[in-house]
């Protein structure tokens, strides 16, 4: 496509429904980031993370909107379509993170000295504008997503947006590993970890060549890499959904009930069971994945029938 082609300005990113959930979005955003930064404030690791939420998803949004608007992201080696759609999935994952987080650690009902509650308000409000962000946020994936008759990019269908999906619930259970699950025990849960792992990083790779439009590197057809890739991912992760609770709830290996006396937010059971919990949450992800490719292969066969 060439820049120059047409009007140097998309009317569309702005008054098309894809460019006004993005304006809804720029809005929302940029009122989270200054509230908090005005009076709700923010602290620890969790407040942290919230604020790096919703300032990442403000800077890239503003970058993707003005490449939209300005027919700049022509220049760009990537897919475009499959770009916004699949920031705009992982930004619906972690404003609702963030919407969540952000009310638990930092809205009390008590939360009032001296009868003074303008930073609780300021709190609420912060978490109602996150709340609106993710909703905005969600309308673009909508609107983007695969309709019947028209083309689209693969991060736009089903299959796609579930591999960001999976890939952020791999985030959520190594940032779990991470805060102590004592995993390195047994090999068996060695090989559990191995395969979220492994997983992850097969569908990163595959969501970077949807992305950078590099599927034609890879010399097999790609659908039928993702659908191989896919299923292979499931017997992976039901394994593993066997193996985990085995080596780490049994009497012989781990520990039935929860230790009395466990730190309430450092405790190792605590970990293992919300592994476990993702574990079968990211395997049924991979096979609603699997079967919505086996089926959409199997209409489009019988379409050229």
């Amino acid at each position: 496509m060439s820049v120059s082609a047409g009007h140097y300005l998309n009317g569309a990113g702005v008054f098309s429904p894809i460019g006004a959930a993005r304006v809804c979005q720029l809005t929302l955003s940029c009122a989270v980031v200054s509230l908090v930064i005005h009076a709700a404030g923010y602290s620890a690791t969790y407040g942290t993370f919230c604020m790096a939420v919703w300032t990442s998803c403000f800077s890239i949004t503003v970058c993707v909107f003005v490449l939209d608007v300005t027919r700049l992201h022509a220049c760009l080696p990537v897919s475009w379509e499959n770009l916004t759609v699949t920031f705009a999935s992982l930004s619906v994952l972690l404003t609702l993170t963030a919407s969540v987080v952000y009310p638990v650690y930092f809205v009390r009902a008590d939360d009032c000295p001296s009868n003074n509650c303008n930073i609780r308000n300021y709190r609420i409000a912060v978490t109602v504008c996150s709340w609106a962000a993710c909703v905005a946020y969600g309308t673009e994936v909508f609107l983007s997503r695969a309709k019947p008759g028209h083309a689209v990019g693969y991060m736009a269908t089903p299959s796609g947006i579930l591999k960001v999906v999976q890939i952020f619930v791999a985030c959520v259970i190594f940032v779990m590993l991470a805060n102590g699950s004592d995993f390195s025990r047994h090999v068996a849960t060695v090989y559990c970890v191995s395969v979220f792992g492994v997983c992850f990083a097969a569908s990163v790779l595959l969501v970077a060549l949807t992305v950078s439009g590099r599927t034609a590197a890879v010399r097999l057809p790609f659908e039928r890499v993702v659908v191989v890739y896919t299923f292979v991912a499931v017997l992976l992760y039901f394994s593993a959904a066997v193996i985990w609770p085995v080596f780490s709830f049994d009497r012989k290996h781990g520990t039935p009930l929860r230790p009395q006396g466990c730190p309430s937010r450092k405790c190792s059971w605590d970990v293992k069971l919300a592994v476990a919990v993702l574990c079968f949450i990211n395997l049924s992800l991979y096979i609603a994945d699997l079967v919505y490719s086996q089926r959409s292969r199997s209409v489009a066969q019988c379409s050229r029938v």
